[in-house]
């Protein structure tokens, strides 16, 4: 099976080395904001024109902003504009064209209807203090040395690693991967480079094929699965705050820039926006390490994965929690599930948003119209069961890959329960694309319960 996979390490760069690399990322900055002012100016000619009265035959000619167009056209005029273009790679400045070809075809969909998912806005110019400095490279001699601690980039040359590129090395000797792309970007003070690579990856299995496990997922505990295990919720934002809380102050109390007087940062403040900007980093790097390793477990042992579509962007609206729910990385655990089952011979199937999880019983299906988020201790009136309310969550998902399973021709497709609870409510399933069962249907009833409580699912 082959697949795109990314390698990133960090770079160990010499005052020289660092120069250069910053040399190209401007080399990329200067070519995106020149191309973005040529474009935003015919723009901004045509929208003159309109307002005298111009028919729309005689506007200004529209410029093209797919990136051959924009290279072509910057070819034409680098020796104006750059006169030094020939110290830095081609691709420092074919990067910036083509991030700008991406945001004007992604600001173009948005406005037309063919981009899903929240509007994209006019790309706006680059700044060299406020900007990320990166480079990508797609062409040129890219490698890992034998040594597996330098990796050779064009017009860059021998850059050292922090660490070993042994397990890329490997692949790439053995013939199983391909390099497509480098990117070299600096992240809270330190420089990394991310190969995007081309796998062979060899099939595998989940040590437990027929095992199915529920995930919910929550602030108290990062997750709780139908097994009964408890995640616990590291809270590394948390555990960090105080220490942010001080590094802020102590930037607050430096001179920073100030745009309207166009007042220049001192070097002070510089230096306490990088410790400021590593403490941040370091606190992104734990919740990433964390989080991969609780999915990498998941998939590898569990052939069957249920979640839920949370919506964390509403979620994210409450003032209260909002910070707690970005430290936990709700929509990054869905996320990593989502292609390392791909990756293990597993599955991933989602239940729908409005699927009432909580409110339903897990022993006999009866659902409650209303559970109040300070119940923590599920209790059913029916049946009489008392259980933890996120175990509870819990196995309803895992109920839905029994249900699914169990189904004779599948799920039957349908909306799923809308947000108001009613007491026989419906299960949407999402099920990932490149399974042979989607879009079949079928009607089953909820495990443990009657006819009378019989829930939808669907495959989308």
């Amino acid at each position: 099976m082959k697949t795109m996979q990314a390698y990133r390490f960090a770079l160990d760069l010499t005052a020289g080395q660092e120069r250069d690399v910053l040399a190209h990322a401007g080399a990329a900055r200067l070519a995106h904001n020149w191309a973005l002012a040529r474009v935003k100016a015919v723009m901004d000619q045509r929208a003159a024109e309109r307002t005298y009265g111009v028919p729309d035959g005689q506007l200004t000619e529209l410029v093209s902003w797919s990136l051959p167009a924009l290279r072509k056209a910057w070819n034409a005029v680098k020796a104006d504009v750059a006169p030094w273009w020939a110290q830095c790679s081609k691709e420092a400045f074919n990067t910036g064209l083509d991030t700008l070809a991406r945001a004007l075809k992604n600001w173009a969909d948005s406005r037309s209807g063919k981009r899903r998912g929240r509007p994209a806005g006019f790309p706006r110019f680059k700044s060299r203090r406020r900007g990320v400095a990166s480079v990508r490279f797609t062409t040129g001699a890219i490698r890992v040395e034998p040594d597996r601690m330098h990796v050779v980039l064009p017009r860059l040359g021998r850059l050292k690693l922090h660490e070993s590129a042994r397990k890329l090395a490997r692949r790439l000797e053995a013939g199983t991967a391909r390099i497509m792309s480098a990117t070299v970007r600096r992240d809270g003070g330190r420089w990394y480079v991310a190969f995007c690579v081309e796998v062979d990856r060899a099939e595998r299995g989940p040590a437990r094929p027929d095992s199915v496990v529920g995930v919910d997922v929550g602030i108290k505990h990062l997750a709780v699965l139908s097994t009964g295990e408890l995640v616990d919720n590291p809270r590394h934002l948390a555990a960090a705050q105080q220490r942010m809380r001080r590094l802020g102050r102590a930037l607050a109390r430096k001179q920073g820039p100030d745009r309207r007087t166009r007042q220049r940062p001192s070097n002070r403040w510089q230096r306490a926006a990088d410790r400021l900007g590593r403490a941040h980093a370091r606190v992104a790097n734990l919740r990433r390490d964390g989080l991969h390793k609780l999915t990498t477990r998941l998939v590898r042992e569990h052939g069957t994965i249920v979640v839920e579509d949370l919506n964390v962007t509403g979620m994210l609206a409450n003032r209260r929690l909002a910070r707690h729910i970005a430290d936990a990385g709700f929509a990054e655990i869905r996320r990593q599930l989502t292609y390392k089952t791909g990756w293990n011979g597993g599955r991933l199937l989602v239940a729908d948003r409005w699927y009432p999880s909580s409110k339903t019983c897990s022993g006999c299906g009866a659902v409650k119209t209303k559970l109040a988020l300070s119940e923590r201790i599920y209790t059913c009136r029916a049946c009489g069961l008392v259980l933890d309310r996120d175990l509870n969550a819990a196995r309803n998902l895992a109920a839905i890959a029994a249900q699914y399973n169990t189904a004779g021709s599948g799920p039957v497709s349908g909306r799923g329960a809308d947000q108001k609870t009613r007491p026989s409510g419906q299960v949407a399933v999402k099920r990932q694309p490149g399974t042979a069962l989607a879009g079949k249907t079928g009607t089953v009833p909820p495990q443990g319960g009657t006819t009378d409580h019989a829930l939808t699912m669907r495959i989308r």
